[in-house]
C-alpha cells in the first residue's frame, strides 16, 4: 500500500464511517474498482483500517466531550455509591453500557470470518444495497408513526432494552457493506427516537466499540511485516480523525431535520453500480 493510497483510504473511512453508507464496504470495493494491489487478506491491512477506526473514535470523544464528562463521573459515582441516584447522565452511561455488551462478545467470535469477507468486494457491494434498502425501510416505519401520531421520543426516555436491541444491531456492521451508525440510527426509530437522538446515541456507542477493537488489532501493526509502514498507518489515523469530526459535525446538524433517504439512496446506486463493475 503506497502512502497516496494509504491516505485516500484514511480519509474515506474517516467520512464514511459516520455517514450511514458503510466504510467497510467503501474499504472492500474501491481499491479492486481501481485496481490497487493491496492484499486484503494481510493482517496489517485489518489492522491498518482497525487503526482507522481509533482515529475516528478519538475525534468522536473529543466532539462529544461535553456528554461524556458527566456521564463517566455520573457512572463511576454510582458504582462507588453501589446505588443509581437516576439522573439523566447515569441512566444515560448505563444505557451505553448496556448497548456495548452484547457486541463485546460477538467482535471475538466474528472476527476470522470479518477477515474473510475483507477479499469479497461483490459481496460488500450486494450488501451495500441491502444497508440502503435497511434504511430505507427505517424512514417507512417513522413515516408510518408520524401519521399514526406516534410521538417520538428523545434519550431521556430511552429504555435499557432498546439500548441493547441498538447496541446488538451493531453485529451486522461485521458485515462490510452494512454500516454501523446506520444500523444503529435505524434501530434508534425503531425504538422511537428522533433522528438526532438517534444519532446521537448512535456516534456516543461507536467510541467505546471502535477503540475496544483498536485495542485488539493494532498490536498487529508492530509485526514485522507492517513496522516498516507504520509511520504511513499512524498519519492516516491522524487524517481519519480530522476527517471523522467534521463529519460528525456535519451530521449532528444535518440530523435536526434530515432524513436516512439520501444515504439509503446513495447505497443502493453505489451497490448496484459497483456489482456491474466488479462484473466487468
Amino acid at each position: 500500500m503506497s502512502f497516496f493510497q494509504a491516505l485516500v483510504l484514511a480519509l474515506l473511512q474517516g467520512v464514511t464511517e459516520l455517514f450511514p453508507v458503510s466504510s467497510l464496504g467503501h474499504t472492500v470495493i474501491l481499491p479492486r474498482l481501481f485496481h490497487w494491489s493491496i492484499d486484503q487478506r494481510d493482517p496489517s491491512f485489518l489492522a491498518f483500517v482497525v487503526l482507522l477506526h481509533v482515529g475516528t473514535a478519538t475525534a468522536l470523544f473529543i466532539y462529544f466531550w461535553d456528554d461524556w464528562r458527566p456521564i463517566i463521573a455520573a457512572v463511576v459515582r454510582s458504582l462507588i455509591a453501589g446505588r443509581m441516584t437516576g439522573s439523566p447522565a447515569e441512566k444515560l452511561g448505563w444505557r451505553l453500557v448496556a448497548g456495548t455488551a452484547p457486541i463485546v462478545p460477538l467482535g471475538f467470535l466474528l472476527e476470522r470470518q470479518v477477515r474473510d469477507l475483507f477479499a469479497s468486494p461483490r459481496i460488500a457491494a450486494a450488501l451495500l444495497i441491502v444497508n440502503g434498502l435497511g434504511m430505507l425501510a427505517g424512514e417507512q416505519l417513522r413515516r408510518r408513526a408520524l401519521a399514526a401520531d406516534r410521538e417520538r421520543t428523545d434519550l431521556e426516555n430511552l429504555s435499557v432494552r432498546a439500548a441493547i436491541a441498538i447496541g446488538a444491531s451493531q453485529a451486522l456492521a461485521f458485515l462490510p457493506g452494512i454500516s454501523r451508525s446506520g444500523t444503529t440510527i435505524v434501530a434508534g426509530l425503531f425504538a422511537s427516537l428522533k433522528h438526532e437522538a438517534a444519532a446521537r446515541f448512535s456516534f456516543l456507542l461507536a467510541t467505546p466499540i471502535i477503540a475496544g477493537a483498536g485495542l485488539l488489532e493494532v498490536p498487529q501493526l508492530f509485526e514485522p511485516t507492517a513496522r516498516p509502514h507504520l509511520l504511513v498507518y499512524l498519519m492516516g489515523g491522524v487524517v481519519a480523525g480530522v476527517a471523522a469530526f467534521l463529519s460528525v459535525a456535519f451530521l449532528m446538524r444535518y440530523f435536526r431535520v434530515g432524513r436516512l433517504d439520501p444515504f439509503a439512496l446513495y447505497c443502493v446506486a453505489f451497490g448496484v453500480l459497483a456489482t456491474i463493475l466488479l462484473s466487468r
